[in-house]
């Protein structure tokens, strides 16, 4: 499911951080259920080890102004900003939460609640076309020979961002159905050049790339993409999209 939110940003907030991820991150949670709220936080949905938020959101999205010395941006005529999840407790707590209160802080900044739009986007075979509206994280953590850790990440077209994503995604099919995913690889072909994005969530540098992609593989996993996002981090703001 995708909700659509129309935001206007009060004319006397000041402008939020670039890096706003965290902001839209905290302000989900705090239109949450107490209960909710920490439950998702503190567990989620688990498979393994692992543990799955079972949401993304995109970017803001619209005309903005920026100010990379002060390293601030603001959207003077409106902005919109979208959230998936498959979970549907989710979504109804969320977006009821969202019209009541008809508005929403991003830091220090207010933001009035002008339309909530739902979508409910299907995968109907084994072929989805996407447009990425938050880059799409896909990484691994190595080890140096001399010693110590470091990050790699992949983008769309190498055979690694492949592999990343179709475990990701077994995983959070596994953690929110319950069961085994199905078999089979995802394929991601960029139909446009990717971008990269070097975004900080909580003063951590985290890498992304956005494009339109063309995805083969199992239907299931193809929808729970559509619906929990691509890729890792999406509850920290990644791997949103939206069918083509």
């Amino acid at each position: 499911m995708h909700a659509y939110i129309k935001l206007r940003m009060d004319s006397s907030s000041p402008a939020i951080s670039i890096h706003y991820n965290y902001l839209i991150q905290s302000a989900i949670y705090a239109a949450l259920p107490e209960d909710m709220a920490s439950r998702l936080h503190d567990g989620g949905f688990k498979s393994g080890k692992r543990s799955f938020k079972m949401f993304s959101f995109s970017r803001l999205l619209g005309r903005f102004s920026l100010d990379r010395t002060a390293g601030t941006i603001a959207f003077p005529e409106g902005v919109s900003l979208v959230i998936t999840s498959p979970d549907t407790e989710f979504f109804l707590s969320l977006i009821n939460n969202l019209l009541t209160k008809s508005s929403v802080r991003l830091g220090q900044s207010l933001f009035y609640v002008e339309e909530v739009r739902f979508d409910e986007q299907k995968a109907e075979g084994d072929v989805l076309t996407v447009r990425t509206l938050s880059p799409v994280v896909a990484y691994s953590t190595l080890l140096r020979p001399e010693g110590g850790k470091y990050t790699c990440y992949y983008q769309p077209g190498e055979r690694e961002f492949d592999r990343l994503i179709t475990a990701n995604l077994a995983k959070k099919y596994e953690a929110f159905h319950g069961r085994r995913a199905p078999e089979g690889e995802i394929r991601a072909r960029p139909l446009n050049r990717p971008r990269l994005h070097v975004t900080s969530y909580k003063d951590t540098v985290v890498k992304g790339y956005t494009c339109r992609l063309r995805l083969n593989g199992p239907r299931d996993l193809l929808q729970m993409a559509l619906d929990a996002g691509l890729g890792g981090k999406g509850s920290q703001g990644y791997g949103c999209v939206e069918k083509v």
